[in-house]
């Protein structure tokens, strides 16, 4: 069975170190496009859904400028890894582990994702 999101009143929740965080409805999540969420310790998340329907969110700030940008990245895909590409620099990050693509010694935070 196949949910239409906006239909829904599923929430995007993230793991966080004490427990789940309900960062946002799942229908406020376009697929290529990126929202930001201020999470409980005032650092923000970049969520994503992807075509197929899957969940992704890494931290929002751009380890090479220090901006909070990531959400507003371009995404896509490279070797099958989807990834967001920042708006400032281009670095691309992978959307499932936070490895920068673009330089191996650079990561950001992943979060695990559910919508419940």
């Amino acid at each position: 069975m196949t949910l239409a999101p906006e239909t829904t009143d599923l929430k995007v929740q993230l793991r966080l170190s004490d427990g789940w965080f309900a960062a946002c409805d799942l229908g406020a999540l376009l697929p290529g496009r990126g929202v930001a969420a201020l999470l409980p310790d005032g650092s923000q998340a970049a969520l994503f859904r992807d075509r197929k329907g899957d969940l992704y969110a890494i931290d929002n700030r751009d380890p090479f400028t220090g901006a909070a940008v990531l959400s507003r990245g371009l995404t896509g895909t490279h070797q099958g890894r989807p990834f967001v590409a920042s708006p400032l620099l281009k670095q691309r990050f992978d959307l499932a582990t936070g490895q920068c693509l673009d330089d191996d010694s650079v990561r950001v935070t992943a979060y695990e994702v559910k919508a419940s």
